[in-house]
């Protein structure tokens, strides 16, 4: 599996619009693109226009394929408008503990 965490970070006036289009976009993901394995948006605590997204696909060709695809592509157009990022914090293979 593939996993990594990004942050954006988001003008306030438009806080609302970028849940939206983040939520939308792991919905549509999760249930179009058959490597996806769990999107989740983050609100950080103390920062209300900071936002992270730990996305995990099946591997990085999964990951690759999001990236080519319509929903990743729409993401981008529009929060791109009113959102710094990504800054990427991590990306990497999950590692499997020995049986």
């Amino acid at each position: 599996m593939y996993t990594f965490l990004a942050s954006f970070t988001v003008h306030p006036d438009h806080r609302d619009d970028f849940v939206d289009i983040a939520l939308k976009t792991g919905r549509d993901s999760l249930a179009n693109e058959p490597g996806s394995k769990d999107f989740t948006v983050v609100a950080d605590e103390a920062d209300p226009n900071l936002f992270y997204l730990n996305e995990t696909y099946a591997d990085e060709a999964a990951f690759r394929a999001h990236t080519e695809g319509p929903y990743f592509t729409t993401f981008f157009a529009e929060a791109s408008k009113y959102a710094e990022g990504p800054t990427w914090l991590m990306k990497g293979n999950i590692l499997e503990q020995p049986a």
